[in-house]
C-alpha cells in the first residue's frame, strides 16, 4: 500500500515538473496564435478570438489545479493498482505502441519523400487559396428550406428587388435650385446608366414631383410642399435639420465581387456628375457586405502570418533557439496549405467563421507539436539518439495526442447537425484540420525533428 502511494506521489511530482512547463509553453504559443484574430476588421472574428483565448486560459488553470488534483486523489486514496486493470491497460498500450512505433519507423525511413511532398502540396494549396472566394451572402448561411427565405425569394420575384443601396448627400445650402436639380437628374439617370443593376430609385424630389404633376418646383415652392409630406415618409429621405438627404437605389441580387465592381462604378459616376454644393457618400448594407468580403479575403493570411510570427517569437523567447522555435511551426505551415487545397477541391467558400481557420490551425496544431518536441528533447537529454528519442516520443505522448484530437473532433462534430450552412461548413473544416494536425504531428513532425536535430545541441543530463 505504501509503495503504491509513493509511486502516486512520484507520478505527481514528475507530472508537475515535466508536463506543466511543456503545457504552459504550448498554452502561451496557442494564445498568441489566437491574438492574431483581434486584428480582423470583422467584429465577430475579434470576439471569437477573445473567447478562444479566455477559454484556453481557463482550461489550463482547471487542468493544472483541478484535473491533476482529482487524478492524484483518485489514485492515492481509491486505487490500489489492481493486477487485472494493469494487465488490461498494458495490452491496450501495447497495441497502440506497436501501431505508433510502426508509423514512426515508416515515416522516418521515407522522410526525404514525405517532407518534399508535404512542402509541394502545402505550397500549391497556399497559392490557390490566396485568391479563394469568400461568401458574404447571409441568405446562403441559412437553412435553404426556411419559410422566411422562401418568402424573400417570392417577394424578390414580384417587386424585382429586395436589396438597397443609399447615396447620402449633405451640404450647407441644402434645399436650393442647384441641389434639387442635381438630385432630380441623378434620380432619373441612375436606372438608365445602370439598367442591368438598378431596378428603381427614390428621393425627396421624386416624392415632391408626384405631388406636383411630375414637375419639379423651384426651391421656395419645393420647401412649402415638404410640409404636406407625412413625417414618417419624409424622414426616410431628409433629416430633421435639413442638412442631409438620401437617394435610395433598389438593386438586383448580386454576388459580392459583382457588387464591389458596381459600387466602384457608381462612385466614378457620382464623381463625374458631382456638384460643389454637396458631398456624397455611398452607404447601406451592400457596402457593408463588400467591406466584410474584403476583410475576409485580404485579412485571412495577414492574421495567419501574424499568428505564426507571434508564436515563433514566444517560442524563441522561451527556448532562445531559432530552430527549436521554428520546428513546431513547420508542420502547422503544411496544414495551412493543405486546408486551403481541400477547400478548393471541395469548392468550399470562406465565411466569417471559416476565415478563422488559420488561427485555429495554429492553436490546435501548436499544442500537439510543442508537447511532442518537448518530449523528444527530454529523451535526447537522457543521452538517447534521435531515432530512439522520436520512437519513444510517439509511443509515450502519441496516445495522449490521439485522445486529445479525438475528443476535440467529438466536440466539433456537434456542428455537423446544424441546419445552418455556415456552422455546418465550419464544423466540417474544423474536423478536417484537427485530423490534419494529428497526421502532421504523428507522421510529419518525426521527420522534421530528425532532419533539423543536427542544428540543435542538447546537453545530456547523465
Amino acid at each position: 500500500m505504501n509503495n503504491h502511494k509513493n509511486r502516486v506521489k512520484k507520478a505527481l511530482t514528475k507530472t508537475i515538473t515535466k508536463m506543466v512547463p511543456a503545457v504552459f509553453t504550448a498554452m502561451i504559443a496557442t494564445a498568441l496564435g489566437f491574438v492574431a484574430l483581434y486584428t480582423s476588421p470583422v467584429p465577430m472574428i475579434q470576439d471569437f478570438g477573445k473567447m478562444l483565448t479566455i477559454g484556453l486560459v481557463v482550461s489550463f488553470i482547471l487542468g493544472i489545479f483541478l484535473s491533476i488534483t482529482l487524478l492524484f486523489a483518485s489514485d492515492y486514496f481509491f486505487s490500489e493498482g489492481g493486477k487485472k486493470k494493469q494487465q488490461k491497460e498494458k495490452r491496450t498500450d501495447s497495441r497502440m505502441n506497436k501501431t505508433l512505433d510502426w508509423i514512426t519507423k515508416k515515416s522516418i525511413t521515407i522522410r526525404w519523400i514525405i517532407i518534399p511532398l508535404a512542402l509541394l502540396t502545402a505550397a500549391f494549396g497556399i497559392w490557390i487559396d490566396v485568391d479563394a472566394a469568400a461568401e458574404t451572402d447571409v441568405e446562403s448561411f441559412m437553412p435553404q428550406d426556411l419559410q422566411a427565405l422562401e418568402d424573400i425569394h417570392k417577394l424578390r420575384d414580384i417587386v424585382g428587388t429586395t436589396e438597397q443601396l443609399s447615396i447620402v448627400y449633405e451640404g450647407e445650402e441644402f434645399i436650393s435650385d442647384e441641389v434639387l436639380l442635381w438630385v432630380d437628374e441623378l434620380t432619373e439617370s441612375l436606372p438608365e446608366e445602370f439598367s442591368d443593376t438598378v431596378a428603381d430609385t427614390k428621393s425627396i424630389t421624386d416624392i415632391v414631383k408626384q405631388m406636383n404633376d411630375g414637375e419639379l418646383p423651384e426651391s421656395e415652392e419645393f420647401y412649402e410642399q415638404l410640409i404636406d409630406i407625412p413625417e414618417d415618409q419624409l424622414k426616410l429621405f431628409l433629416n430633421e435639420s435639413e442638412t442631409k438627404g438620401v437617394i435610395t437605389l433598389g438593386i438586383i441580387k448580386m454576388e459580392a465581387v459583382d457588387l464591389e465592381l458596381f459600387i466602384d462604378e457608381l462612385a466614378i459616376y457620382l464623381e463625374e456628375n458631382e456638384t460643389d454644393a454637396v458631398d456624397t457618400t455611398i452607404t447601406g448594407k451592400a457596402v457593408l457586405d463588400v467591406e466584410m468580403m474584403q476583410g475576409l479575403t485580404t485579412g485571412r493570411y495577414q492574421m495567419t502570418l501574424l499568428g505564426m510570427g507571434l508564436v515563433f517569437l514566444s517560442l524563441f523567447i522561451i527556448y532562445r533557439h531559432p530552430v527549436k522555435a521554428f520546428i513546431p511551426l513547420l508542420p502547422i505551415l503544411f496544414i495551412v496549405g493543405w486546408s486551403g487545397l481541400i477547400m478548393y477541391c471541395f469548392d468550399i467558400s470562406y465565411t466569417p467563421l471559416t476565415a478563422t481557420l488559420g488561427a485555429l490551425i495554429i492553436g490546435i496544431g501548436t499544442e500537439f507539436t510543442v508537447l511532442s518536441m518537448e518530449r523528444f528533447y527530454e529523451e535526447k537529454k537522457k543521452g538517447h539518439k534521435s531515432i530512439h528519442a522520436i520512437q519513444t516520443t510517439n509511443k509515450t505522448i502519441g496516445k495522449a495526442v490521439f485522445a486529445s484530437a479525438l475528443t476535440t473532433i467529438g466536440g466539433f462534430s456537434a456542428l455537423l447537425a446544424s441546419d445552418f450552412v455556415i456552422l455546418n461548413n465550419f464544423g466540417i473544416m474544423t474536423l478536417i484540420n484537427i485530423s490534419l494536425a494529428l497526421f502532421s504531428t504523428v507522421v510529419i513532425l518525426p521527420s522534421v525533428l530528425i532532419i533539423l536535430d543536427r542544428f540543435v545541441k542538447i546537453k545530456n543530463i547523465k
